[in-house]
């Protein structure tokens, strides 16, 4: 463990899975207490369960971390509430809150529902809202904060697999607007917001697949012939998080080996 965060309370939503549990880890090896917000649902959207933050918790803590659950729906104000609350409670202030929390529904335009539409847009946009107006009252009052939201590379252009990405792209891209504007926002009162584009999710169901092929060609598709993990952008997150990043908001930061150039 180093210090890069230490002395800070950093919330994530999502934390339970893939990008936000990376966040979780690497903030809390760097010292941050962290609030581990994950209601259990998988990117489909089934199988709630609390036991996906809880996992997380037991994890930061056997490394010699301190971190607390908050097993909610983070689409409703009152959730958002009670992890700023959870975190005052448990630690006495909140410093930072990374927003992960996402689900994409893989349908082209022409059979996609209304409602499988309504659930990406509000998941993966509007829980930031949410998270942001509960999160952004105690920043104000101590003229400092954080708020980083997780973007997407299908944001800005579409993956050559991504034909499917329909409202997970439209929301991301929101995100993102969201993020530059909220960022002019709060600027007077020392809070900072900025986005995080990674391309992982194309990697992520490579891997999850285990399909050696897929991952090649992703790899020779990138200039630097790598992959971007999860943990890269948990580690941009950080630094975001952080007191040297005190004077960077309104930014987009892709992180994605060189895939998309802009």
């Amino acid at each position: 463990m180093t210090d890069f965060l230490t002395g800070k309370v950093v919330a994530i939503t999502g934390a339970g899975r893939g990008i936000g549990r990376a966040v979780a880890l690497a903030c809390a090896a760097e010292g941050a207490a962290v609030v581990v917000n994950d209601y259990g649902v998988s990117m489909d959207g089934s199988e709630p369960s609390s036991e996906i933050a809880d996992a997380v918790v037991a994890e930061i803590e056997s490394a010699g971390g301190s971190a607390v659950a908050v097993a909610d729906d983070i689409s409703t104000m009152a959730a958002g509430e009670r992890i700023v609350q959870t975190a005052i409670d448990t630690y006495g202030r909140l410093d930072g809150v990374v927003c992960v929390a996402g689900i994409l529904r893989e349908r082209m335009l022409f059979n996609m529902s209304e409602d499988e539409w309504d659930a990406v847009i509000a998941l993966n946009m509007k829980t930031a809202f949410l998270c942001a107006q509960a999160v952004v009252k105690p920043m104000m009052e101590r003229k400092s904060g954080r708020i980083i939201n997780i973007g997407s590379q299908a944001a800005i252009a579409p993956a050559p697999a991504s034909n499917s990405f329909l409202p997970y792209a439209a929301a991301k891209a929101g995100l993102i607007g969201f993020s530059k504007h909220l960022a002019k926002q709060l600027g007077p009162y020392g809070i900072t917001v900025n986005a995080i584009s990674p391309s992982t999710t194309l990697t992520a169901r490579a891997r999850k697949n285990r399909d050696a092929a897929a991952i090649e060609r992703l790899k020779a598709q990138n200039p630097m012939k790598t992959l971007v993990e999860v943990e890269d952008t948990a580690q941009a997150a950080v630094f975001l998080a952080s007191n040297e990043a005190r004077y960077i908001t309104g930014v987009n930061l892709n992180v994605n080996a060189g895939t998309l150039i802009v």
